[in-house]
């Protein structure tokens, strides 16, 4: 494996009856908070009534940041910043899914940073310092609740860019599944998808000796797989919704990635299809991945080999690697789809008109990927293909 060193900053809150913690985490970090959330969902379901509630119990002033699009925005990310100089923000209080806790990443990194945060964004500038992070998570999909990534969306120039500082850990993360029960079926979906997507990313590495990193993968991998058709059958089964949360979130707070560098090309092509497009991340993701991952049959194949065999429970007797990796393609993209998830970009309505005008937007800074590098041919090639 590739030496390494990892520290995770953020306190992780997990469990049953955990929202309750939310008073006395948030007066540790001052008077006037921020809080952030999307389209009004917390509202319908009563967690936003139970928030302010905690909020009155800290005795702490609070400004409203309402709205965040599933793929957050720029200007969304700037009127935060906005809000928490005017108002003098001590922290950000992130309620919902990972395009919430995303945006509010930008804004409290942008309220410490004196120039423009697409700067930051875009890695033209590095900060220095940032507002207090903290996030009460409603989604199980992006892991954002317990690392630094965030992925915003510049769409007056379509550019959708992940992004990360020491600085954008969140503080501390409350994950109740209590919180996640109302999740619609498609999200939930959606959100499983991604998780394993994740994990996929990594997965595919060049790093030597990895028996260990391997089977926390493909632990977190089989358990998701075993656990989604269950809780597709009962959507508010509280059980099975906590044991999705942790996966969520064990599959992208870095643990899978010590000592190897996984591929994350995919993610960066899908970035650019939803740049144009607008189409839900994993959504595109579950069409993606497969046609990546026929595309790198021939680097190293011995990792598709070892996931359709571990994993998507391929037999191996009599097949050559090709056909065993071919086969756990195909099982993969089955199982996305027996869940209701898309396989073609024909599905969002998607046609050839934009394949150069998005190889070109993933491509614009160079060959990309860790365990294959891609140039914009080979992601005209993934598009079409996916088409």
């Amino acid at each position: 494996m590739d030496p390494f060193v990892f520290q995770n900053p953020t306190k992780l809150i997990f469990g049953k009856g955990q929202n309750e913690t939310l008073a006395k985490e948030v007066v540790k970090y001052g008077k006037n908070v921020l809080l952030v959330y999307g389209g009004g969902s917390i509202k319908r379901n009563g967690l936003y009534e139970f928030v302010i509630s905690q909020l009155k119990q800290a005795d702490v002033n609070v400004t409203e940041l309402a709205g965040v699009e599933p793929n957050p925005r720029l200007t969304t990310v700037q009127k935060g910043i906005g809000l928490c100089r005017e108002h003098n923000i001590d922290l950000v209080l992130a309620v919902g899914g990972g395009s919430v806790i995303d945006a509010a990443k930008a804004i409290v990194v942008g309220a410490k940073f004196e120039g423009d945060i697409w700067d930051v964004i875009t890695r033209k500038a590095q900060p220095n310092d940032a507002l207090p992070l903290g996030t009460i998570l409603t989604l199980a999909a992006t892991g954002s609740e317990m690392n630094a990534g965030s992925v915003i969306t510049n769409w007056e120039i379509n550019e959708k860019l992940g992004w990360g500082s020491p600085y954008s850990f969140p503080k501390f993360s409350i994950l109740d599944p209590k919180n996640t029960i109302s999740v619609p079926e498609d999200q939930t979906v959606y959100g499983m998808v991604d998780m394993m997507s994740h994990v996929i990313e990594a997965y595919f590495h060049k790093a030597e000796n990895t028996p260990l990193q391997d089977r926390i993968m493909e632990s977190i991998l089989l358990t998701v797989m075993e656990t989604a058709p269950k809780l597709l059958e009962d959507l508010e089964n509280e059980d099975l919704r906590e044991t999705i949360l942790y996966c969520g979130t064990m599959a992208l707070n870095g643990i899978t990635q010590m000592g190897l560098r996984g591929d994350w090309a995919t993610h960066n092509i899908e970035h650019a299809v939803s740049a144009v497009y607008d189409i839900p991340h994993a959504g595109g993701l579950a069409i993606l991945f497969p046609h990546w991952m026929r595309h790198t049959l021939d680097e190293r194949i011995s990792r598709h080999v070892q996931l359709a065999t571990r994993v998507l429970g391929v037999d191996s007797t009599g097949k050559s690697d090709e056909e065993i990796a071919l086969e756990g393609i195909e099982k993969l993209s089955a199982f996305w789809t027996t869940l209701g998830a898309p396989n073609r970009l024909a599905d969002y309505d998607i046609d050839s008109s934009q394949v150069d005008r998005m190889a070109e937007l993933a491509s614009n800074r160079g060959a990309f990927g860790n365990f294959k590098a891609l140039t914009k041919e080979d992601v005209s090639k993934i598009l079409t293909a996916a088409l």
